[in-house]
């Protein structure tokens, strides 16, 4: 039933498709008749005519919207009431066939060449002096007619594909996954500054430059100061482990400012690094371990996050939150590269600069730097009220039949598809064990615990073990080559670089094409396989032991992890 429905939706939205691009064909004839005189009124009324179609569309818009949703929370209701997640099998069958029809409801194939063709028909009437260029032509042409703004919007918040974009974006846990209402807008583009987004993603890169730039100098650093090479794991992880603390102040202090917790976060990591690179000279493990844990009390990682899902326009959110996660990525393999360039071994009035200590100066300039440039260019955006935000919607959008022609009826119409959203999601919450107030804010992590489903729990248990066996790799590569292979520091941030470097590959592969293949649990089970075959042929069993099987153990203990990821 549900599959004749939608194919009842398509075809009637080929059709209207159709209509409408006869109706611009017809307009472009008589557009043409106009390169010969110039007549404005005749003008005027192609602007018109052309608007026209323009609502006419954002009408058929708003119609494949409401039945989207409508098809959601019908897959949702099923799968409430059968007890069996079948939306998976639905949706991964309908989506990945040739022919699929699934995909025009949600992807809305072929939209995209009536608005194109709209835009380009509006731009040349609005200057029309005879040019020969066209938008296609002219990419940056500020063009703002406000039937083409309201059809892009439109476009925007229906757009829900599975491109390496969205992967990334969901990977950065900002992308929400719910279709947006026609008219819910979370973000003011007035709050959108394009350079306070930049400094956020300098935020972020910088920290993982700084959690990884000791790694392949960790053990050495450690045995200087008297302590066993395998303390290194306790200097690395003493960052992450302070990281769980400045993540909850942080993420409150977020409610009332961006600003000052970034401020605040630079000047923290900027001090950690001077003891950091000051404990050898002090010759004092203590201060080492008091340095990192200061850098990991600066970790700003939830406001960049905060940031982006607050202030960031819904159209844009996309590309940015995979610049997060590329940020992320690029500074976990430039952090062992930049280490493994700092060879020297100087002195500067009683202070020792060598490759032990200079990261730490390195990153305490790097945070410096980044401390006046945010002084200077921030811009701190006004924060919402989550409390007095309730979203509208517009009931009128289907009342029109213009195109409906009562041929084919949304699944869920006009207000009460707004009404059975709202009930559907509160019976959801109330099945869940949810309170009623689902927007209620959580005020400790024994409470968010409980609203967790056994299933999500279960993932948060494999997402601990996946990054424990990532960072036991990391942190002790160094001193598991220094001692079988005699690696020297230069080798290891080599390795540790290329590590770094498959992450965005590896994303890309699982976004585009394994998360379309199989199904997650699938992904899950074979990756989790993978991880404990490879840490098994990381040990040292059979004779000798060989630069090739640490390398390779330890690429697939680490790409696998980024699977499961």
């Amino acid at each position: 039933m549900l599959d004749n429905q939608i194919e009842k939706i398509v075809l009637f939205m080929l059709e209207q498709q159709g209509i409408l691009g006869g109706r611009i064909a017809k307009l472009g004839e008589r557009q043409d008749m106009l390169q010969t005189e110039l007549d404005l009124p005749r003008i005027a009324s192609l602007q018109e005519a052309y608007r026209v179609i323009g609502r006419d569309l954002l009408k058929l818009l708003y119609f494949v919207e409401i039945n989207a949703i409508g098809i959601r929370k019908i897959l949702k209701k099923f799968d409430k009431r059968l007890g069996y997640r079948f939306t998976n099998y639905y949706v991964k069958t309908r989506t990945n066939h040739p022919y699929s029809q699934l995909q025009q409801v949600f992807k809305h194939v072929g939209l995209g060449a009536v608005v194109g063709a709209i835009s380009r028909n509006l731009a040349e009437l609005e200057d029309f002096h005879g040019s020969y260029l066209s938008i296609y032509d002219q990419p940056a042409r500020p063009f703002q007619d406000p039937v083409i703004d309201s059809i892009k919007a439109a476009v925007d918040r229906l757009t829900h594909s599975t491109s390496f974009l969205t992967y990334l974006g969901q990977h950065a846990l900002i992308i929400h996954e719910e279709l947006p209402m026609p008219n819910e807008e979370l973000v003011d583009d007035q709050r959108y500054h394009f350079m306070s987004l930049l400094l956020n993603l300098v935020n972020t890169f910088l920290y993982m430059v700084n959690t990884y730039i000791i790694v392949p100098t960790a053990d050495d650093y450690s045995m200087s100061l008297g302590a066993a090479p395998t303390v290194c794991g306790i200097v690395i992880g003493a960052m992450a482990v302070a990281q769980i603390f400045s993540s909850v102040y942080f993420s409150a202090w977020s409610n009332r400012s961006y600003f000052k917790p970034l401020i605040f976060s630079s000047i923290v990591l900027f001090v950690g690094n001077i003891m950091y690179a000051l404990a050898y000279d002090f010759n004092s493990i203590t201060v080492l371990l008091l340095g990192r844990l200061f850098c990991g009390l600066g970790s700003a990682r939830a406001v960049n996050r905060r940031y982006i899902s607050d202030c960031v326009p819904l159209n844009i959110r996309m590309q940015v939150s995979a610049g997060f996660v590329s940020a992320s990525a690029l500074g976990m393999a430039c952090g062992p590269a930049v280490a493994g360039i700092l060879q020297v071994d100087f002195k500067v009035y009683m202070i020792t600069i060598n490759q032990n200590t200079l990261p730490g100066w390195v990153m305490a300039v790097a945070w410096m730097f980044y401390l006046i440039w945010l002084s200077v260019s921030f811009k701190e955006p006004g924060h919402l009220s989550q409390e007095n935000f309730v979203p509208e919607y517009n009931t009128s959008l289907v009342e029109s039949d213009t195109l409906e022609n009562g041929v084919t009826q949304p699944l869920l119409v006009s207000s009460q598809a707004h009404q059975d959203e709202v009930d559907e999601d509160q019976e959801c919450d109330m099945s869940e064990g949810h309170s009623e107030d689902s927007h209620a804010p959580i005020n400790s992590i024994v409470a968010a615990y409980k609203l967790l489903t056994p299933s999500v729990k279960i993932l948060l248990f494999i997402y601990f073990m996946l990054k424990y066996a990532t960072e036991i790799l990391l942190a002790e590569s160094s001193v598991i080559t220094s001692y079988y292979f005699h690696w020297t520091t230069s080798q290891v941030s080599i390795f540790l670089v290329c590590l770094g470097l498959t992450v965005i590959p590896v994303n890309m592969i699982v976004g585009s094409n394994i998360n379309n293949m199989f199904e997650d649990r699938q992904i899950l089970l074979a990756s989790e396989i993978m991880v404990c075959l490879g840490i098994a042929a990381n040990f040292h069993i059979i004779e000798p032991y060989t630069v090739t099987q640490y390398v390779v153990s330890g690429l697939v203990t680490f790409v696998s992890a980024e699977v499961l990821e």
